[in-house]
């Protein structure tokens, strides 16, 4: 509310258009807090069994605490599954409404409708170019198709200069309009060709052309406000074309991965909580605030390390679940808790 205050003030937003805003802000910081809300819940639950001898009870039974902890981790098993459908489609949508909000009404994260100097690599060996692109008409003016070889990419072998370049739905393609043809050979000699139209698919050098206007708009909008399918279907393009994609696999695998934070907390504070049997509820909420920022920082430190490439995205995503259920493992193996 305070980071944004200002800019309501000098927007002249009213209260009821305020409200709106945080109705879709809920969704993403409910995300962020299931996880904590899972570890809070362990640490008070289990501690207050502690507390009033239930748990030596339960062992004095016969029942051994892993037996004892299978309801809560069914628990958490269902609220993973939740979380995944509601991370990969809810939250999506409530953030794409929350940024066309920002785009309409506050002047940020705007996209442009009409988007100028357009530099993409469509695959290992071919670049194109856009000088100016409408994406509402799906079409471009003074395009560029530059080819080169596959062994020396610093040979140009082929160009197409376009005069206006139109999204063909029809036959799933590019239509090219007022193209210049020209074609370089080994002992530097051009061939030169104009055509009125040509299909992308008519092209020999390449064949096709991976880049779509779906992929275009894609490309501008935040991670954030992707569902997970249109996440997918991105990756699987840009990968097609050759294109650098650590960092939009990091953001998909994340999206996947921290669901599961729910159940591996559950254990993570099961294996803490049993042994902290007089701790007060001031602490155990103290104690869940920071092994929640100890996780999401965790989590950020990593996708760091593979927004750059070091470390491999699927295990970047995974990796804080990875390490705080190692933790709880060897902490419930130390105090012999899986033992009747």
């Amino acid at each position: 509310m305070f980071e944004n205050l200002d800019k309501f003030i000098d927007k002249g937003l009213n209260f009821s258009l305020i409200i709106t805003y945080y109705i879709y802000f809920i969704p993403e910081i409910l995300k962020l807090l299931i996880p904590v809300g899972m570890l809070l819940a362990t640490l008070f639950t289990v501690s207050k069994f502690g507390k009033y001898s239930e748990l030596i009870s339960i062992n004095a039974s016969g029942i051994s605490t892993l037996r004892f902890s299978i309801p809560m981790l069914i628990f958490g098993a269902l609220i993973t599954l939740f979380s995944l459908y509601f991370n990969g489609w809810i939250v999506p949508l409530s953030n794409s409404a929350k940024f066309n909000f920002e785009r309409t009404y506050l002047d940020k994260n705007k996209l442009a409708g009409v988007i100028q100097n357009l530099h993409i690599q469509d695959s290992e060996n071919s670049i194109i170019t856009i000088s100016m692109y409408n994406e509402k008409e799906k079409s471009g003016r003074n395009a560029s198709i530059q080819i080169f070889s596959k062994d020396n990419n610093s040979v140009l072998i082929s160009r197409y200069d376009i005069n206006n370049i139109k999204w063909d739905s029809l036959q799933n393609g590019w239509l090219l309009l007022g193209v210049t043809k020209r074609i370089f050979d080994s002992i530097q000699t051009e061939k030169f060709e104009y055509l009125d139209t040509l299909q992308t698919s008519d092209l020999q050098d390449i064949k096709k052309i991976y880049l779509s206007p779906v992929q275009i708009t894609n490309k501008l909008l935040k991670p954030d406000e992707l569902l997970l399918e249109d996440q997918k279907a991105l990756i699987e393009s840009l990968e097609e074309s050759g294109q650098n994609v650590s960092k939009i696999k990091v953001d998909y695998y994340s999206k996947i991965s921290f669901p599961f934070a729910s159940i591996i907390i559950i254990l993570f504070g099961l294996s803490i909580s049993v042994s902290n049997r007089k701790s007060g509820a001031a602490l155990q909420f103290g104690f869940s605030i920071l092994i929640a920022f100890v996780y999401l920082g965790f989590i950020k430190v990593s996708q760091t390390l593979g927004y750059n490439g070091e470390i491999n995205p699927v295990l970047t995503a995974w990796l804080a679940n990875i390490v705080f259920l190692l933790l709880a493992i060897i902490n419930l193996f130390r105090k012999s808790l899986l033992r009747n």
